[in-house]
């Protein structure tokens, strides 16, 4: 049998994985081996992080209450669970698809295949949004959706607004739907292609995009459990034009925005230049690239004069 481990400690370097056979292995044994069965494949950091984050999403448990009770015994369901969402780690399933769930700006969000899962870079999108527009009763436009991530988080957070999104994929369109109905948000969701997609003129006063934008040439230094699971619709540009979405974005925009209004990009970092010299071509004001937290420039907004 494994060793108990201490509720205070993160050690547990005598438990082995047996601990997920074991339906009466406590939560601390689990815990363990869970680390222990994913170090190798993943290093022993992440490997910790990953552990934690499995039994506290499975108890519904903050970190504190879940090393409070390491004690307890985790029990049948749980640590089945546990040995089903670690096989599929070691076959390179991403964590967030294995769980079924991801956090996003304080939200969980259901994700699985056949929608990108929405990243940390995102959330300082939404953010910047969410602190740039203070007046209520606006109208959101978010194109590529995906989840549903950025409008749902907007909806919550931006007061009375009346959000639209879209996508092309019926997989990402059911996802955004159900996460709006989970998290009581009123979204209205498109069906459509941004590139035979018809707007209203002067009809937003925030137009906002998190698009295709890897380059096909980037796949060598992205991870398997990216390039294997998550949608490449959602990913990847050709090498020849990767622009095509922020083009055909800005063009809509350009009569869709209300005079004022706002144009939001998530960017690749390679053609952050370019982006901006096309948005001046397009006629928009203010164009200006943000870097995220990591120093990259990631971000571009600019005004519709």
């Amino acid at each position: 049998m494994p060793l108990t481990p201490n509720p205070n400690s993160d050690s547990n370097s005598g438990l082995t994985p047996d601990a997920l056979r074991n339906p009466d292995a406590t939560l601390g044994e689990l815990r363990g081996a869970i680390r222990e069965a994913l170090a190798p494949k993943y290093g022993e950091r992440e490997a910790t992080a990953m552990a934690r984050v499995i039994l506290t999403t499975l108890k519904g448990w903050e970190l504190p209450l879940l090393l409070a009770n390491e004690q307890r015994t985790a029990g049948q369901a749980i640590t089945a669970r546990c040995a089903d969402i670690v096989g599929q780690l070691l076959r390179d399933v991403p964590l967030q698809y294995a769980l079924g769930q991801t956090t996003f700006y304080g939200l969980k969000l259901k994700v699985g295949p056949g929608v990108l899962i929405p990243r940390p870079e995102t959330e300082e999108l939404v953010d910047l949004i969410v602190k740039e527009n203070l007046q209520p009763d606006l109208r959101v436009l978010d194109l590529c959706t995906g989840s549903g991530a950025i409008a749902v988080a907007l909806a919550r957070n931006l007061p009375f607004s009346k959000v639209t999104a879209v996508d092309v994929s019926p997989s990402a369109i059911a996802y955004a739907r159900e996460n709006a109905a989970t998290l009581k948000t009123s979204v209205e969701l498109k069906e459509a292609d941004v590139f035979s997609l018809s707007l209203p003129p002067e009809e937003f006063d925030i137009i906002v995009s998190n698009p295709p934008y890897v380059c096909e040439s980037e796949k060598s230094g992205m991870d398997p459990n990216v390039l294997s699971y998550e949608p490449s619709l959602a990913l990847f540009v050709p090498d020849d034009d990767p622009l095509r979405f922020y083009h055909r974005i800005a063009t809509m925009a350009a009569d869709a925005l209300k005079t004022g209004g706002r144009l939001y990009f998530e960017i690749n970092p390679l053609h952050a230049t370019e982006l901006r010299s096309m948005l001046e071509a397009e006629g928009f004001g203010e164009v200006e690239l943000i870097k995220d937290v990591h120093g990259k420039q990631r971000f571009a907004k600019a005004v519709k004069r």
